[in-house]
C-alpha cells in the first residue's frame, strides 16, 4: 500500500515535531517518516527510504499541492487546489510532546466546495519490516493496531476498511465542513481515555505560543520565528537537541556520503544555545546548557561529539537492506562515538560564556566550564576531526575555536577565578597555531600541512578569538571570497582540483557565516547580500538542509539540519545591530585580550526570556 507513496525532493517536505519525534509530511499528505517513541526509535512510517509504512490524507480529485506553517509554530497547513475546489488539512503533533507517547492531529477543512478525501493508515514498525499483528475497533469507533511493539489508536474513521495491513477511508465532506482525525502511538499501553481533537488543538496552539518569542529586534523575522520553532521542535524535554530528523538522505546524488543525525552533536547544540543567547530566547539557551553541561561533568576530556537525547552513547552504524531514498542508503547509527572532535569544547566554552552573560551559569555550569577549560588544556595538541568530521589531524579551526571560547568565557566573568587561566591558555594556543598555520599569504590555513582555506575558519574570528581588524582575520575572509564562493552560496573546502560544485553542494551554514563575517567588517550590503541568498536556499516549506546544490536549485542532506537553523536565527539578530568591531571600539568597552567581544547582546545580560560526518 505505501509503494503508492513514492518519496518526494526534499524540497517538497514539511516538519512535524514535538521534541521527541518528528514526521516528515510530503506535498501528497503522507507522512512518509516518524520514529517512535523517540528520535533515534524504529520507524513506524518508513516510505521515504524505502520501508513500508505510512500515513496519508490525499484529495481524490486532480490537484495542485501547496501549504504553509502557522506563524511561530510547526503547525503546518497543508492546501490543495482541486478540481472541485480547496481542501486543507491541519496537521500538527501535539505541543509539547511525551517522551513515550505521540499524538498526531490532522483536521481536514473543505474551504471551497466539497472535499472527496481518501485517508491511508498502514503502520509498519522496525523500519517498515514489521506488518500490523493486532487490529480491531471498538465499540465507539475506535481503531486499535499493532505493530512491533508500538501500539496505536486511530479517532476519525469508523467506517475504514482494511486493506493489507492497513485502513482506508473515503471521507466527504460538504463545503466548510471540517473533520478531526487523532492518531496516538506508544510502545505501552495507552491512556483510558483518547484524547479530544479540540483540546489538544488548544493547548498545542497555546504551548507554541508560548514557545516562541515575537524576535522582532532581527530582520526577517518570519523566518527567525521559524528557525527558533524548528530548533524548539527538536529539542527533548532533557534539554537535547538532535542534528536532524532523518537519516540516510545523500548529502550528496552518487557519492554515498548519507548518515544517520537523529542524535545531539555537541557541536550543533551549543550554536544552537549561542543563537538562542543572541535573540534572547532563554529557554532553548537553558536546554542546551544543561544538556552540554550533564554531559561535561560525566566525560570530562572525554567528551564524546555526538549523543543520544538521553545522555548515552550512539549506536554503531548499521544497514537496514531497505532500498533508501533515491540514490542514498538504508542505513542507522554513527560511528562518531569513536571520533576525538577538539573544538566541541571551545563551542562548550562559547555556550557558556553566553550564558553567564545572561545570569544564567548555575554552579554545575561553572563545574563543566572548568572541565571544558581543563579539556583544552590537556588535549589541544592532539589531532582531532574537526567540524567536518575527517581524518585526524590538527585542524585550525579546532584550535581557535578553542581560543574563541576561552576568551569569550573570561570576558563574561571578568572576577571569576577561571578567568586569567582562560586568556593564559587562549593567548598560549594562539601563539602555537599562529607559529604552524598561517599561509605566506596571511590567511588562515587548514592545518600545518595543509594551505588551503576552509570556510569553518570565518567562525573563529565572528567569535571573537581575533579582532575584526586583525589581518589574518581580514586575509581569512577575502582567501574564503576568493576561493570557494559560486553566486554568493559558499563551499566548505575544496576536496580536488573539480568545480566546486561537483564535489558537493553549497555548504548554507559557511554561507551565513560568510554574511557575520562581513558584518562584523561592517560591510552591511555585503552581510546582507550573503543572508539573503542563502536564506532562499530553504525548501517550500522554509526548511533547511546541509546541502544546496545550485545547478539543481535541490536541498541534499538530512532534514532539516538544525545547525543552519541555527545560525540563521543568529545572524538574522546580528545584521539587526552594530557590528562587533565598532562596539569594540566604543568609549568604555573593554576588548578581551587579543580579540572582540563575541556577543554583544542587544538585551544584555538577563535579557528577555553539517559536514562528512561519519
Amino acid at each position: 500500500m505505501s509503494g503508492t507513496f513514492p518519496p518526494h525532493a526534499l524540497h517538497d517536505y514539511a516538519l512535524l515535531a514535538d521534541g521527541e519525534r518528528g514526521a516528515l509530511l510530503g506535498p501528497d499528505g503522507a507522512v512518509g517518516w516518524l520514529c517512535a517513541p523517540c528520535w533515534h526509535d524504529d520507524a513506524v512510517f518508513a516510505s521515504l527510504i524505502g520501508g513500508r509504512g505510512v500515513y496519508a490524507v490525499t484529495p481524490r480529485a486532480r490537484h495542485v499541492p501547496g501549504g504553509y506553517y502557522e506563524e511561530g509554530s510547526l503547525i503546518w497547513r497543508s492546501r490543495w487546489v482541486t478540481t472541485e475546489g480547496v481542501v486543507e488539512c491541519r496537521e500538527a503533533l501535539a505541543f509539547p510532546g511525551e517522551p513515550g507517547r505521540l499524538v498526531l492531529l490532522r483536521q481536514l477543512h473543505a474551504v471551497d466546495g466539497p472535499a472527496h478525501v481518501r485517508v491511508v493508515l498502514d503502520p509498519h514498525g522496525d523500519y517498515g519490516r514489521a506488518p500490523v499483528t493486532h487490529r480491531h475497533r471498538d465499540e465507539a469507533g475506535v481503531w486499535h493496531l499493532r505493530t512491533a511493539g508500538h501500539r496505536l489508536r486511530w479517532q476519525g474513521a469508523p467506517h475504514a476498511r482494511t486493506d493489507g495491513c492497513g485502513l482506508v477511508a473515503d471521507l466527504v465532506l460538504r463545503p466548510g465542513q471540517r473533520h478531526d482525525l487523532v492518531l496516538e502511538c506508544a510502545d505501552s499501553p495507552l491512556p483510558g481515555t483518547p484524547p479530544r481533537a479540540r483540546q489538544t488543538w488548544a493547548a498545542t496552539e497555546e504551548a507554541w505560543r508560548t514557545a516562541v518569542p515575537p524576535l522582532e529586534h532581527t530582520i526577517a523575522t518570519r523566518d527567525a520565528r521559524r528557525a527558533h520553532a524548528v530548533l524548539r521542535g527538536l529539542t527533548t524535554h532533557g534539554g537535547g537537541m538532535v542534528a536532524a530528523a532523518t537519516t540516510s538522505l545523500p548529502e550528496r546524488a552518487e557519492t554515498g556520503r548519507n548518515y544517520d543525525y537523529r542524535y545531539v552533536w555537541i557541536r550543533d547544540q551549543s550554536m544552537a544555545g549561542q543563537a538562542a543567547a543572541a535573540a534572547g530566547a532563554t529557554e532553548l539557551l537553558d536546554h542546551a546548557v544543561r544538556f552540554v553541561g550533564e554531559r561535561l561533568l560525566a566525560d570530562g576530556p572525554g567528551l564524546a561529539p555526538a549523543y543520544t537525547v538521553h545522555g548515552t552513547p550512539v549506536p554503531d552504524r548499521r544497514e537496514l537492506d531497505l532500498p533508501g531514498y533515491p540514490d542514498g542508503f538504508s542505513r542507522v547509527g554513527n560511528r562518531v562515538g569513536e571520533q576525538f572532535q577538539l573544538d566541541c569544547f571551545g563551542e562548550a566554552l562559547l555556550l557558556f560564556a553566553a550564558a553567564e552573560r545572561h545570569g544564567r551559569l548555575d554552579a554545575d555550569g561553572w563545574k563543566a566550564a572548568d572541565l571544558a577549560v581543563r579539556a583544552v588544556a590537556e588535549r589541544w595538541r592532539e589531532p582531532d576531526c574537526g567540524i567536518w568530521e575527517l581524518t585526524p589531524r590538527k585542524w585550525t579551526h579546532s584550535r581557535l575555536t578553542c581560543v574563541a571560547g576561552l576568551r569569550a568565557l573570561a570576558a563574561a566573568a571578568r572576577t571569576h577565578p577561571l578567568a586569567e587561566p582562560c586568556l593564559r591558555l587562549a593567548d598560549t594556543v594562539l601563539d602555537a597555531v599562529t607559529a604552524t598555520s598561517v599561509h605566506p599569504d596571511g590567511h588562515w590555513q587548514r592545518t600545518p600541512g595543509d594551505p588551503a582555506v576552509d570556510a569553518a575558519l570565518l567562525l573563529p574570528a565572528v567569535r571573537g578569538a581575533l579582532p575584526a581588524d586583525d589581518p589574518r582575520t581580514r586575509a581569512t575572509l577575502a582567501a574564503c571570497r576568493r576561493a570557494l564562493t559560486q553566486d554568493h552560496f559558499v563551499y566548505r573546502f575544496r576536496h580536488d582540483d573539480r568545480p566546486l560544485e561537483e564535489a558537493e553542494g553549497a555548504f548554507v551554514l559557511c554561507g551565513f557565516a560568510m554574511a557575520l563575517a562581513e558584518h562584523q567588517q561592517g560591510d552591511a550590503v555585503e552581510a546582507h547580500r550573503w543572508f539573503e541568498r542563502n536564506r532562499g536556499a530553504c525548501g517550500a516549506s522554509g526548511l533547511y538542509a546541509e546541502e544546496f546544490d545550485i545547478a539543481q536549485r535541490q536541498l541534499r542532506g538530512n532534514l532539516p539540519q538544525a545547525f543552519v537553523h541555527a545560525v540563521l536565527l543568529e545572524t538574522a539578530v546580528r545584521l539587526a545591530g552594530e557590528p562587533a568591531a565598532r562596539l569594540a571600539g566604543k568609549p568604555g568597552t573593554r576588548r578581551p585580550r587579543g580579540g572582540t567581544d563575541p556577543d554583544p547582546d542587544p538585551h544584555g545580560p538577563r535579557g528577555p526570556r553539517g559536514r562528512e560526518r561519519s
